[in-house]
């Protein structure tokens, strides 16, 4: 089956109170439909998307295309007054395509993941129309008639608060709406409804979906959107090739041992060129500018390229900030985030050259601050917020900017610090350091990667 994508943009949302309409609204460095549409693009078992959007805003979206080089995008469709009329344009668009599934999702749902697409495109295998929802954690109540008199409360268990994306058999969405469309007072707000309504035979599967594929509709969802990009991690459905790597050159700072040294030993052993640096191997240090000048400044004229530079040198002191001498403080706080800037600003013309990858790593407390690591959460914290705000910044330039942020690792500096641990509570450096390596031969940029056990 022809798995298509369907992004409804036709809206034009008043009631966000802004003056452009909401799927052109900017949180973390994109606009929301391109966050949105960047998810389906990387989505393996996507083989088309088509955008439906209202007349002015064709000329954004090709704008769009060309500035992301979107693959799957082949339509630009015009929507309609009504969200339905969105959905009848689409259907239309792929009449009488054969062996099709449409999978329709809100352009401003930005926080959709692969799990919940590929989730809907499987149970496709079995039913001909699928929803997406969650559980009603809130306990529901029916009025009368809008008045403020409570009709009746339905049993919470059984209720789902409906989600996108929703998939159909293109024949079944099709039929759907030609029935529908013979009702003279034919209202709908929901594809699945339509199915519901009009095909009381046909049975609508639900899949999970998630809290925080929220739907931009009013000024509060803007900010609590902004919220979830921030904390928003992806994680690896399905392994990279790495022979990929032969041929690249990638620069490791932190390369002397832990994680660091095992991106290395991988990377060698699939034929890139690595450049390992640290105090301890050639007595480079990140805290110092000069320092990671001249490495970098040594690599590239015996290469004349660098693709990858990677930072995984950080300091990790366990212990309460009033017991910390001003020596610890400081060398924590110039090795784990001045040291991120001296990388990166020195990074900066290498990668520009190479379109090119930095990759930096955060820790899982940088979501909260955690007593007797306010530092290094802190720095980790920030580390976060940079690399972002960074990805924003050199996005002309080119230049992908990730996170890494690992569970508890097995490494030197984790055994300095809790000793010896059971091996089945902690990721190995090994897993972190082929995560790591996925992400360099992703497009991925301004994101954080989980690697999790």
């Amino acid at each position: 089956m022809k798995n298509i994508a369907i992004i409804l943009a036709g809206g034009i949302g008043n009631r966000l109170g802004n003056s452009i309409p909401k799927q052109f609204f900017k949180v973390a460095g994109k606009t929301v439909i391109e966050h949105t549409v960047d998810v389906f693009e990387r989505c393996e078992k996507i083989d088309e998307i088509a955008v439906v959007i209202y007349q002015s805003g064709v000329m954004h979206i090709e704008e769009m295309i060309l500035t992301n080089n979107w693959k799957k995008v082949k339509k630009i469709l015009l929507g309609g007054d009504e969200r339905y009329m969105s959905s009848l344009s689409a259907i239309n668009a792929y009449k009488g395509e054969k062996n099709c599934n449409l999978i329709f999702h809100d352009a401003v749902r930005p926080l959709v993941n692969e799990r919940i697409i590929n989730d809907v495109i499987s149970a496709l295998k079995k039913y001909n129309a699928v929803n997406t929802a969650v559980p009603a954690t809130d306990t529901i109540i029916e009025v009368e008639n809008n008045a403020e008199l409570i009709r009746s409360i339905p049993n919470r268990s059984n209720l789902r608060r409906g989600q996108t994306p929703q998939g159909f058999k293109l024949e079944t969405i099709t039929r759907a709406y030609e029935i529908a469309l013979q009702n003279k007072n034919f209202v709908s707000t929901d594809d699945c409804g339509v199915v519901i309504k009009y095909l009381p035979d046909e049975k609508v599967y639900v899949v999970r979906g998630e809290e925080f594929n929220l739907k931009l509709t009013y000024k509060e969802d803007a900010f609590l959107l902004d919220k979830l990009f921030q904390l928003r991690s992806l994680s690896f459905e399905q392994k990279i090739d790495l022979t990929q790597l032969k041929g690249k050159i990638i620069v490791v700072f932190g390369g002397n041992s832990g994680i660091g040294a095992k991106i290395v030993e991988i990377a060698d052993k699939y034929g890139a060129k690595t450049f390992p640096f640290s105090r301890s191997l050639n007595n480079i240090d990140i805290s110092n500018r000069n320092s990671v000048k001249n490495a970098l400044a040594q690599t590239y004229k015996e290469t004349q390229r660098i693709d990858y530079i990677v930072n995984t040198a950080a300091i990790l002191t366990k212990e309460p900030l009033i017991n910390m001498s001003e020596q610890t403080l400081n060398d924590i706080i110039r090795t784990n985030y001045d040291g991120a800037i001296n990388v990166a600003i020195e990074s900066y013309e290498y990668l520009k050259q190479s379109a090119g990858q930095l990759l930096l790593y955060t820790s899982s407390s940088y979501t909260r601050g955690r007593a007797f690591y306010s530092i290094y959460s802190s720095t980790k914290a920030a580390i976060v917020n940079f690399a972002q705000a960074l990805a924003q910044e050199w996005e002309k330039s080119k230049i992908r900017i990730n996170v890494i942020n690992p569970q508890r690792t097995k490494t030197p500096m984790r055994i300095k610090n809790f000793g010896t641990e059971p091996d089945n509570t902690l990721l190995s450096a090994d897993m972190v350091a082929e995560t790591s390596i996925y992400t360099l031969l992703s497009d991925f940029t301004g994101q954080i990667i989980d690697v999790k056990k």
